[in-house]
């Protein structure tokens, strides 16, 4: 459990420290990367809340997800179409809907009065 929360802290201290900048061309192709691992990781922790968390699943998911996110973004710069809005929309949609699940797990595991939880 603290070895992400240390990675996570380690990574922000020296994001913070480092001054990094992205040229504009590459602008798009970060964004879908940025919501292909985040749709990645709220997607692995719904696995874990539901027991069904599958470490193989979660790698292949993230590399495919941001391999077709980057073909439809790069495509849609060869076509001058932006192609790579179908992709956030896709990810913004999971990335919501994942995070309700999770709400609704922590809801549930916090609060026993919740009514939306299923009876055991």
């Amino acid at each position: 459990m603290w070895l992400p929360l240390l990675g996570l802290l380690f990574g922000a201290i020296i994001g913070s420290a480092i001054s990094f900048q992205i040229p504009i061309i590459f602008a798009k192709y970060m964004s879908v990367a940025v919501l292909a691992s985040l749709d990645s990781v709220f997607g692995g922790i719904k696995g874990v809340l539901e027991e069904t968390f599958d470490g193989t699943v979660l790698l292949t998911g993230f590399f495919t997800n941001a391999l077709l996110a980057a073909l439809l973004a790069y495509l849609g710069d060869r076509l001058g179409v932006d192609l790579y809005l179908a992709a956030v929309f896709a990810f913004g949609v999971r990335l919501f809907q994942n995070l309700a699940t999770i709400r609704h797990y922590l809801l549930c595991r916090s609060l026993k009065s919740y009514k939306g939880c299923p009876r055991k």
